[in-house]
């Protein structure tokens, strides 16, 4: 058996392989892989730590047990780690210069996963777009559009650029629905027709409690807005939707207009007259023609 454990399977100058190395390397990933079940099932175990924040400590752990594993495993191969660093110092230079943007997107997976500004299942606008986080890695997050598709960023993006996290804390967010109606409206009934559409309205809560605003006297309209605050960020549109759906039938069913944009143009009497007299002419030499 020692023979066996012994035998060198190849060797370049005075580098040896033997047996023995894999085996050890086999056992030290097994050893690893144990090691990482316990400590998620401990982690997520926790009850005093949300989902998110379990998710990334158990990531940080993980890389960093997996890095001190990868060591480990070209030790034991007989490998030097110090000096096959030290032999690449200059070619890890050339690398790094032209994967900086690689190593940026790394660095930011760490400053997310610390951080956890934005954790799993946030709701986060980036560039306009909105979409649900459903995985951080170390280089990219995965998020979920509206459209159900997935999206990879990198996590330079992410921490560079300025987001909106609209589940960043536990409060609900606030949204509007406006609409104009026409002059000769009557303002209170507009009023109380907005307080019974949005009080009756499933997703809007109700505390905080939504409130109707007369926001302004515009161009051809009075501009009305609804505030609300859901927790259902992710389909707030549909809910939007729905209200404006009811506010066109409630303002049909009472005879109130949704005033659409007018422009009125008056002329002066003499450029008027200037205009028929000149069409007239032209009349009246095409039909003497």
């Amino acid at each position: 058996m020692k023979e066996f454990f012994d035998y060198t399977l190849f060797h370049i100058d005075t580098y040896q392989l033997k047996v023995i190395s894999i085996i050890l390397v086999f056992l030290l990933f097994i050893v690893i892989k144990f090691i990482l079940w316990l400590i998620k099932k401990s982690i997520y175990s926790a009850s005093s730590i949300d989902i998110s924040k379990k998710y990334a400590i158990y990531n940080l752990v993980k890389y960093v047990i997996v890095v001190f594993s990868i060591i480990a495993a070209f030790q034991v191969l007989g490998f030097n780690f110090t000096l096959l660093l030290g032999g690449a110092a200059a070619l890890l230079v050339g690398i790094g210069l032209g994967l900086q943007n690689i190593f940026s997107d790394f660095t930011s997976g760490i400053i997310l996963l610390i951080e956890s500004k934005v954790k799993i299942n946030d709701i986060v606008e980036v560039d306009g777009l909105l979409c649900r986080v459903s995985d951080i890695n170390l280089r990219t997050t995965t998020v979920l559009g509206r459209d159900d598709k997935y999206i990879i960023l990198p996590n330079s993006l992410l921490t560079k650029n300025a987001i909106i996290n609209w589940t960043y804390t536990d409060v609900a967010s606030r949204f509007n629905v406006s609409v104009g109606a026409g002059y000769t409206s009557d303002i209170r009934l507009v009023k109380k027709l907005l307080d019974e559409i949005i009080n009756n309205q499933k997703g809007a809560l109700k505390s905080p409690a939504p409130f109707v605003r007369f926001e302004d006297f515009a161009d051809s309209y009075l501009l009305f807005s609804v505030y609300f605050w859901s927790e259902d960020v992710y389909g707030v549109e549909n809910i939007k939707s729905e209200i404006r759906a009811k506010i066109f039938e409630k303002f049909r069913d009472n005879n109130i207009d949704i005033s659409l944009p007018q422009r009125v143009l008056h002329f002066e009497n003499n450029e008027l007259n200037i205009k028929l007299k000149k069409n007239n002419e032209a009349t009246s030499e095409e039909g003497g023609s």
